[in-house]
């Protein structure tokens, strides 16, 4: 409709009801919604509310208009977005063609760690060994015991370039992650072991024990703060 607010992407949006929070999301972040979506000629392809149940998806892993269009919203909104192909599904096989329409409820946020301050190098404070790792210890553990080399690892963690971008968090996922120690980069095999249950650590890793160049991975020294939560031997 003419009253309805543009963006530069040709998206289009209108509120149909305030929010009652102050929090908008970003993409990096993880949201709670209820929504219906219909093409343009009336027929609704889908819908959590008839499902009778919110969906959850961090906002970077959905379609364009939807990944841009929340960002605008505050906790508790309703806002109609009419989407068009080129930032919905780009006319791909299976999926609902042309400009969509989506009525949207932003139920919650569960936000992504924001980058840390000393993101772009390891501060003077931190510890060093001689491979090249840094470390500072940011919440001390509750448990005595360290994880062997061997050992299976729970952990809450994320990660940045030191450019600041998030590219992998299990926070906004709400699901902390499992894995052995013999399984993952260099850094997080010698790193880990450092610590005890409960503590949270920043690593500094440099490339040479993080992903080396690895076509398609994170590239350069990586940083992650990283929180252990159950060791399993």
């Amino acid at each position: 409709p003419a009253d309805a607010q543009r963006t530069a992407s040709g998206r289009a949006s209108k509120v149909l009801a305030p929010g009652t929070g102050t929090v908008r999301p970003t993409a990096d972040d993880t949201v709670k919604v209820h929504y219906t979506g219909w093409t343009t000629d009336g027929k609704m392809f889908d819908s959590s509310v008839k499902r009778g149940e919110p969906a959850s998806f961090p906002l970077k892993r959905v379609i364009a208009g939807w990944t841009e269009g929340l960002q605008l919203m505050v906790t508790g909104e309703k806002r109609r977005f009419w989407i068009p192909v080129e930032l919905a599904y780009q006319n791909r096989p299976g999926k609902p063609a042309g400009m969509l329409v989506f009525d949207v409820e932003l139920l919650d946020v569960l936000q992504a760690p924001r980058a840390p301050a000393d993101v772009a190098a390891p501060p003077a404070d931190a510890q060093r060994t001689a491979s090249g790792l840094a470390s500072k210890v940011l919440a001390p553990g509750t448990g005595t015991r360290h994880p062997a080399a061997t050992s299976r690892v729970t952990v809450d963690y994320t990660g940045w370039t030191t450019d600041g971008k998030m590219f992998a968090s299990s926070i906004p996922r709400g699901r902390p992650a499992s894995f052995p120690l013999t399984g993952v980069i260099a850094g997080w095999t010698e790193g880990v072991q450092l610590m005890v249950e409960g503590e949270t650590r920043r690593f500094w890793i440099p490339e040479e024990l993080a992903y080396q160049g690895r076509p398609g991975a994170p590239a350069g020294m990586l940083v992650f703060d990283v929180k252990l939560l159950a060791i399993a031997d």
